[in-house]
C-alpha cells in the first residue's frame, strides 16, 4: 500500500481477516459504507436486523427489475475499507450458473454478501461450513437459499428419475442431492402435467429442501434462529424477468 495514502486500521480490523487465516479467530472487521448509506455497520457485525436484510436484497431485486441504476459502492475507496476485514450483512446459498450474479441481482456492493455458490445451490460439507462460519463468525441475520429457472442440475436430476440418464465423472454425484426434489415434484405434478410446470416445482422444492436441512440440522445456526437473530429464507429468480420470488420467510 502507498504510504502516503491514509488509512484507519487497528488491530481489530486485522483480526477481521481471519476467514481465510482459520475458523478458530472471529472475523471482525469494521467496513464503514460511503454515501448513500446502505447496509449500515458500527461494531464488529451488521446492526440490521433479519427482517432488514431481507428488505434490502427485495429492494435491490425491485430496482434491478426497473432498471435502476446500479449504485454500489465498488470503487477503490470502498476496497480500502474492507481490506482487512468484512462486515456481510446476508449469506447466499446460489447456482453457479453464470446468468445469475448474486451482487447484480439484488443491486449490492463488495463485501454486502456472504455468497456460496455451486451447481444447483445444494449443500456438502464445505457450502454448510461455510454458511455457518458467516452466521456464527460474521454475524449475518439472513441466510437465503436462491434457485433458478431451467437450472441445469435441476434439469439433470430430473432426466435421472424420468429418463435413467447417466453422467460422466463426480456430475452424477453432484446431481444425487437434487433427486429427491425431482422425485416428489414429478410424483405431486402428476403424469400429465406440462414439463415447464414440473421444472420449476423441482426447483422450488430443491430450494425447500435446502433451507429445511440449514434450519434443521445446523448446530451453529440453531441459537441464532431460535432468539429471532437469524432467518433463513429460500428464493426463485425467474430468468426471464430478472424477478427474485422469495418463499419460506416464516
Amino acid at each position: 500500500m502507498n504510504e502516503s495514502m491514509p488509512t484507519k486500521v487497528n488491530r481489530r480490523h486485522i483480526l477481521g481477516g481471519a476467514c481465510c487465516a482459520g475458523l478458530a479467530i472471529p472475523a471482525v472487521g469494521l467496513g464503514l459504507m460511503p454515501a448513500p448509506v446502505r447496509a449500515q455497520a458500527h461494531g464488529a457485525t451488521t446492526d440490521l436486523t433479519p427482517q432488514q436484510a431481507l428488505d434490502l436484497l427485495k429492494q435491490g431485486n425491485l430496482d434491478f427489475v426497473n432498471n435502476v441504476p446500479f449504485d454500489v459502492p465498488v470503487n477503490h475507496s470502498r476496497r480500502l475499507e474492507i481490506a482487512l476485514g468484512q462486515t456481510p450483512f446476508a449469506a447466499l446459498v446460489g447456482c453457479s450458473d453464470s446468468r445469475v450474479g448474486p451482487e447484480i441481482l439484488f443491486g449490492r456492493g463488495l463485501g454486502e454478501l456472504f455468497i456460496v455458490r455451486n451447481a444447483g445451490n445444494v449443500l456438502d460439507t464445505a457450502a454448510t461450513g461455510s454458511v455457518e462460519y458467516a452466521v456464527g463468525n460474521l454475524g449475518v441475520p439472513l441466510v437465503l437459499v436462491l434457485g433458478h429457472e431451467r437450472c441445469g442440475a435441476v434439469g439433470a436430476a430430473l432426466s435421472v428419475v424420468g429418463e435413467n440418464a447417466t453422467f460422466p465423472g463426480s456430475i452424477g454425484h453432484m446431481v444425487d442431492p437434487i433427486l429427491p426434489a425431482a422425485i416428489k415434484a414429478r410424483a405431486e405434478a402428476g403424469p400429465d402435467a406440462p414439463a415447464d410446470q414440473v421444472f420449476d416445482a423441482a426447483v422450488r422444492e430443491n430450494v425447500a429442501r435446502v433451507v429445511t436441512e440449514l434450519r434443521t440440522s445446523s448446530p451453529v445456526l440453531a441459537g441464532p434462529l431460535a432468539e429471532g437473530r437469524l432467518m433463513v429464507v429460500g428464493a426463485y429468480y425467474d430468468l426471464d424477468e430478472g424477478r427474485v420470488d422469495f418463499f419460506m420467510e416464516d
